[in-house]
């Protein structure tokens, strides 16, 4: 069941624009392989969305979910 990942901002620069993983039940097994795939990504601070809706915990993953990584922003 791949899970697909759109990456924004200065994140983009670390892992690209998207990606598609395999394996990944939850959110804090999708950050473990993030950070393991792409080391200096665990050194960044950024929200992850699920389905276009920023979740604070862990959060069970399907094949149908976008899981989104947001960088830091202001707005103006």
């Amino acid at each position: 069941m791949p899970v697909n990942i759109i990456i924004f901002g200065q994140l983009t620069d670390i892992a690209g624009n998207s990606l598609s993983l395999e394996g990944i039940a939850d959110t804090d097994q999708l950050v473990n392989k993030l950070n393991e795939l792409y080391p200096a990504l665990a050194d960044k601070k950024y929200l992850v969305a699920v389905d276009k809706k920023v979740i604070s915990g862990n959060t069970v993953l399907t094949s149908n979910n976008t899981v989104a990584l947001l960088p830091p922003f202001s707005g103006g």
